[in-house]
């Protein structure tokens, strides 16, 4: 809620402070005051866009600063935190803009600089000003839904929430299957390859070890005549079977032992010695005898040689492609198993997400009826409710209609149970559009398009106070957030007399739920002000300026005089007196 703005140098405005209260606040003023330069402020404060020529000629910047409330569960707070901003101890945000004589612009959020687009943003969240240019809420299409839904609050919620969670779902579903469909190639090469693989182990059927006990066998057949040529030779010099020596190492140690044995037990240094030497007679005698079996086994065989090679080569090829040794070439086989295994799994989850995506497909058609059902009703009741507020505003003989229609698409929709193929959006089936017939037998064309300046700021005033009283709460779309300051200027274009106290009333009864600043030049309108300011202009004989006051009860009656009149006479008071009591009783007896 906006409570205080200050603006300094725009316009014909040198230094003037607004403070406003809750509630309705009225800004009036003689024509030429300024009283459009506090509405471009604040349009400056909200981020528009900034135009050298508001600058006054004899200062060097334009400044609008204000303070607005957010408690703790406002939007604006979050974004302004967001922003780096700083609130002060009563969660009070000070905006700042200031526009130098050259155009230049910046902004200040809670102390911070930062773009004017958060000023845009935060002021979407803050404010909503119904002037001729300034009709965001009703220029954009997207909105007319978010104010149908606002309207259609509780029993509308539950049927939107539902259509959330059922499009959420669906979409996750098939975000899950394009990921996976999308894998599909990747995954058709790599179980290629994997059964490849697996094939050529299962045909070669590798053993552990296997490869290390071919290499050995290879070399002993590669080298068998050397190997038989070593064992030979160093038999017969065991066994003296050799003709370039006199006598085997066996005979020889048979010699050293009896000689030894000769003296046994006279020593017992010797007789250890005697010992070894018996131990050694036995050793080489053995390996005398292993050498003659080896020899025996040890013979050429160009077959088994053959075969040996040609199975390391084909080992050698399982080693090249999928391991350092066999034994980690079986270890990838099991590790390609339980892949293959996982990626013939995957085929199945397609086939699941494609069922579950139909089943969540049929839960969205159906969600989507029943809130398109829920506009549909929510639509008639606002189409009679505003076009009754707007027999109040002077334009009894226009008519609101809400058309509620749905986003056909025969390409690339999803098929409803009629057959019609329509687009599923985020929001539901339904293209929303607030349309005004202006006159009777006139055809309905949207707001934005069909209505003037003065009348669009009417019908945005029979929507704001048609849809004040939905609880905050209950609103289906967080798009739907309702600012908790409306600002009108021209609402009260082209009325005068008993309309223009039904504009005041209706006013007053939007500022029951909201605060509401509206700029006017009708007394009837600015009779039922909560506060009243005025805008006042002076001069020095060269230079003009304006300033806002506050007006007290003594002070708005003089108002309301000079806006009927023209002066303040008593003539003129009293009948300021009398709007101000007929105001009072008209604002008791509204609903």
């Amino acid at each position: 809620m906006l409570r205080h703005m200050r603006i300094r140098g725009l316009g014909v405005i040198d230094d003037a402070t607004l403070d406003l209260a809750d509630g309705l606040n009225v800004l009036t003023g003689e024509t030429g005051a300024g009283k459009t330069m506090v509405v471009s402020g604040l349009g400056l404060l909200l981020g528009a866009r900034a135009d050298a020529g508001m600058v006054r000629h004899d200062v060097r910047h334009a400044v609008v600063e204000g303070s607005v409330e957010l408690p703790s569960h406002h939007p604006a707070r979050e974004r302004a935190l967001e922003a780096g901003a700083l609130l002060d101890n009563d969660d009070d945000l000070i905006l700042t803009r200031t526009v130098s004589g050259e155009g230049r612009s910046k902004a200040h959020v809670g102390g911070r600089q930062a773009p004017v687009a958060i000023l845009a943003e935060l002021g979407e969240l803050l404010v909503a000003v119904h002037g001729q240019a300034d009709q965001w809420r009703l220029r954009r299409p997207e909105q007319h839904r978010v104010v149908l839904d606002e309207y259609g609050a509780a029993p509308l919620a539950a049927a939107a929430h539902a259509y959330t969670h059922a499009y959420r779902a669906l979409a996750a579903t098939q975000a899950e299957l394009r990921r996976v469909t999308e894998l599909a190639r990747d995954r058709a090469v790599e179980t290629e390859v994997l059964r490849t693989g697996l094939d050529e182990l299962e045909r070669l059927d590798p053993q552990p070890g296997e490869d290390e006990e071919l290499r050995a066998e290879d070399a002993r057949l590669s080298h068998s005549d050397a190997l038989r040529f070593a064992a030979g030779a160093a038999h017969d010099a065991l066994r003296g079977e050799d003709d370039t020596v006199e006598e085997g190492a066996t005979g020889l140690l048979t010699l050293a032992r009896n000689a030894l044995a000769a003296q046994h037990g006279h020593d017992p240094q010797l007789d250890a010695l005697e010992a070894r030497t018996t131990e050694l007679v036995y050793l080489v005698a053995d390996l005398g005898t292993d050498l003659a079996a080896y020899l025996d086994h040890v013979d050429a065989d160009p077959v088994r040689l053959a075969a040996v090679q040609e199975r390391r080569a084909a080992l050698a090829r399982l080693t090249r492609t999928y391991g350092d040794t066999i034994d980690d070439v079986l270890e990838w086989g099991r590790r390609a198993a339980l892949r293959l295994d996982e990626l013939d799994g995957a085929h199945d989850r397609v086939e699941i997400l494609r069922a579950q995506a139909i089943n969540e497909q049929s839960t969205l058609v159906d969600a989507a009826l029943a809130l398109s059902r829920a506009r549909h009703h929510a639509a008639s009741a606002l189409s009679a409710a505003v076009t009754a507020e707007l027999g109040h505003l002077a334009m009894g003989r226009a008519r609101i209609d809400v058309a509620v229609e749905r986003h056909e698409a025969p390409d690339d929709g999803l098929p409803l149970p009629d057959g019609t193929r329509v687009r599923f959006g985020p929001h539901g089936i339904d293209n929303v559009e607030i349309r005004l017939a202006a006159n009777p037998g006139a055809p309905a064309r949207s707001v934005a398009k069909a209505a003037s300046g003065g009348e669009l700021s009417r019908v945005m005033l029979a929507l704001e106070v048609v849809t004040a009283a939905t609880p905050a709460g209950d609103t289906p779309d967080p798009e739907g957030h309702r600012p908790d300051t409306f600002v009108f200027d021209e609402v009260d274009a082209g009325v005068g007399g008993q309309a223009a106290l039904a504009v005041g009333a209706r006013l007053a009864r939007l500022a029951r739920h909201a605060q509401v600043v509206v700029v006017t030049h009708l007394p009837q309108v600015a009779a039922y002000a909560d506060r009243h300011l005025v805008v006042h202009k002076s001069s020095d004989g060269h230079i003009t300026s304006s300033g806002v006051s506050v007006l007290d009860d003594d002070a708005r009656l003089s108002e309301l005089a000079r806006m009927m009149a023209g002066h303040s006479s008593e003539v003129a008071l009293e009948h300021a007196r009398e709007l101000l009591e007929q105001a009072r009783r008209r604002r008791d007896n509204t609903d």
